[in-house]
This record gives C-alpha cells, structure tokens and sequence, in this order.
C-alpha cells in the first residue's frame, strides 16, 4: 500500500472554521473551539502530511485557548511527555477570519482556492476523484469545514469547488466535524485504490 500523496498535501491547508457558521436554526453565528477538535484535527493533518492547519474564530479568548494548549504541546513538559503530539500540533494556526487566512497562504502563493464541504446534498458539488484532480492543478487550495450547523452562505459562495457530501448508510447524516475531516482528507490524499 502506498503512502498519502505528499505533493497534493503540500498544496492544500485546512481550516475549521467557527465564523461564519450556522447553528441549528439557520442562523449565523460563532461556535465554539473545541479542544479535541484542535487535537484531531492536527493529527489527522500530520498523518496526511498536510502542514496547514488553521483555526478561525474571531473571539480572542478562544484564541489564547488554542495558543495556550498549542504551546503545552509544543514546549517544555507537554513536547517532552507526548512528542508525537508536539509534532502534529505545530501546524496549528489560528487566525481572526477566512481573509487573513487567505492573506497568510498567499505569502507562499499566488491563487488559492477554497474548497468547501457540509453534509447538504447541492447540484454544485464534484466527488471525490474529479476533486482530486482539480487539486493536482496550480496554486493552493484550503479545505473548509464549518462547526456548528456548517458553513454560513457567505463562505460557500466563495467556493472555488464544493465536495460532495459523505453518505452513510441511511438518510442520518450529522457525522462529528473531526470524522468527516478524516474520511475527506483519505478521500482527497490517501493511496489511490
């Protein structure tokens, strides 16, 4: 079996985002960060070999939250007790909105696409293998995926390219944020079967 494709990773970073989301009634609102969120996200990034990962929220306190359990793993005690933990959380970013990470990947590229995802089926969504290719394309591209009820309107208008949505078994479909990453990004970078 071959390992995650390391050129398509070099390419693509990803954010959870928590502004602009929806909650349950359609609403625009902020969730809230979560610290296995931050966790899981970050290893599951490292496993793919994905070097971005970045947070969005605008609320400061949750941001010092973030920066304080990134620097727990990442410095003294924590990198020494858990140091495949330090590994993964070093490509945690945490920035105020989807411009200013725009802005940051732009530092080491021209064009970057955005790529969202939500658990809604839309006549404007491409699978997997076509997204696949799309990404060995030129520029990079930053994976989204939203908390709360997903991503506000605004942010997916922005799309340069929306996935398709995982499907179960059945017509339930409310997969915790932190799963659908990982089945997304094995979907987009793991060995081609």
């Amino acid at each position: 079996m071959s390992a995650p494709d390391a050129n398509l990773a070099a390419k693509l970073a990803v954010a959870l985002v928590h502004h602009p989301v929806l909650n349950r009634r359609g609403e625009e609102v902020t969730s809230s960060v979560t610290t296995i969120d931050v966790h899981d996200f970050a290893r599951t990034c490292r496993t793919y070999g994905v070097k971005d990962l970045f947070i969005i929220t605008p609320i400061k306190t949750q941001q010092r939250l973030v920066e304080r359990l990134s620097r727990h793993w990442t410095e003294g005690y924590g990198a020494e007790f858990n140091p495949s933990r330090k590994e993964a959380l070093t490509c945690v970013k945490v920035v105020d909105s989807l411009d200013d990470m725009i802005d940051n990947l732009k530092l080491a590229a021209s064009a970057v696409t955005l790529v969202t995802t939500g658990a809604k089926r839309s006549e404007a969504v491409v699978g997997y293998s076509e997204a696949r290719r799309v990404l060995e394309g030129d520029g990079r591209f930053a994976l989204l995926f939203g908390t709360g009820h997903g991503l506000a309107p605004q942010v997916m208008n922005r799309a340069g390219l929306r996935l398709a949505p995982i499907e179960g078994a059945d017509r339930f479909n409310h997969l915790p944020v932190r799963c659908a990453a990982a089945i997304i990004l094995d979907r987009l970078l793991g060995p081609k079967n």
